[in-house]
């Protein structure tokens, strides 16, 4: 089969819910928003949970819903906060736009057009500890007038000052059953044929994140066409394929280095990324039955040093070589004088 002609449209955007009753399986969140949109009297929000869950969507679909296409650009602030993320964004941009008073309460269009303005700071728990302090002040200044909403993955690097200030809704991941119904309504629409291994395959590579899914998806239909299989999205997801991460665990239970040192050269050489071998070599081990729970624990020790030191910039062959060899020990049953 052809490859599709390629979209300008990213169908992550084309699909997103454009109103709040639509968000799915986040049915506690959906119920109490739902109310809220009926006042119009929305509260600060801080929004937080696992990526691809729907965060911004909602946020997103509630100014829409409260505003309408028209006012939407002079009411709505969006912000991603991992780029502008300093104090002086906040003392400048967000200080700004949270300063201009709006008119009072009117409708306009059929939307009820509240008497305030919305300021959207997606991925706020990348701003800096200054820069909440910053918008804490911010917040309490300009309260009658701007409404802040924030999104997060970890509610614990919003400092307190500003999460208490906030309506809290969290979102939860998605379960494997919504993940396929909301992937098998776009392959409709896309006239797209994905079996149940490739559905599945699919849901296990996004782990519960809708946004990846779709991403994969579509990468997929772009390169091999409307039929697409499980191998097909593997090779688009960036997943390294299952044999050659068992031929590495396998070459650590041989308890031979040098067969060991020549799947992590193969792996080296193929371009796989490392932290994806040893978020994959987790799952495995994590399930394994021939590791006692003190093994496994040393090996995880090893993988979450080695994970700490490729974000710092370590050496991706030494820091795979040396997981290889912590992994080897524990199946030998090796004593570790560093543990």
């Amino acid at each position: 089969m052809a490859p599709l002609l390629p979209s300008s449209q990213q169908w992550v955007e084309k699909y997103r819910p454009k109103q709040v009753k639509d968000v799915a399986h986040q049915d506690e969140v959906v119920r109490v928003l739902t109310n809220t949109l009926e006042t119009t009297n929305c509260p600060h929000m801080l929004f937080y949970g696992p990526p691809g869950t729907g965060k911004t969507t909602t946020a997103l679909a509630i100014a829409h819903q409260l505003f309408g296409p028209e006012l939407y650009k002079s009411r709505v602030l969006e912000l991603n906060a991992s780029d502008d993320r300093g104090i002086n964004v906040v003392r400048t941009k967000i200080k700004d736009f949270a300063a201009v008073a709006v008119g009072s309460a009117q409708r306009h269009g059929g939307y009820p057009c509240p008497p305030y303005k919305i300021i959207i700071l997606d991925e706020a728990d990348s701003m800096t500890e200054d820069a909440q302090n910053a918008l804490r002040r911010t917040m309490e200044t300009y309260s009658k007038v701007t409404r802040f909403f924030f999104i997060c993955n970890y509610i614990s690097r919003i400092i307190e000052p500003l999460a208490s200030r906030c309506a809290k809704f969290r979102f939860k991941s998605l379960p494997e059953q919504v993940m396929k119904s909301r992937i098998l309504h776009i392959c409709g629409e896309e006239s797209l044929n994905l079996d149940s291994q490739a559905l599945s395959t699919l849901s296990v590579i996004s782990q519960g994140d809708l946004r990846r899914a779709i991403t994969y998806l579509q990468g997929a239909a772009r390169l091999y066409g409307s039929s697409i299989s499980s191998t097909e999205l593997i090779s688009v997801s960036g997943v390294i394929p299952e044999d050659v991460v068992q031929k590495l665990l396998a070459a650590c239970k041989s308890g031979n280095f040098d067969s060991a040192d020549k799947e992590v050269n193969n792996v080296i050489s193929e371009g796989y990324p490392v932290s994806q071998m040893i978020s994959q070599l987790f799952d495995i081990i994590v399930e394994a039955n021939d590791l006692s729970d003190e093994q496994k624990a040393r090996i995880f020790k090893k993988l979450g040093e080695a994970d700490k030191c490729l974000v710092d910039g370590a050496d991706e062959y030494l820091q795979l070589l040396d997981v290889a060899g912590n992994t080897m020990r524990a199946y030998c049953n090796m004593a570790q004088d560093s543990y």
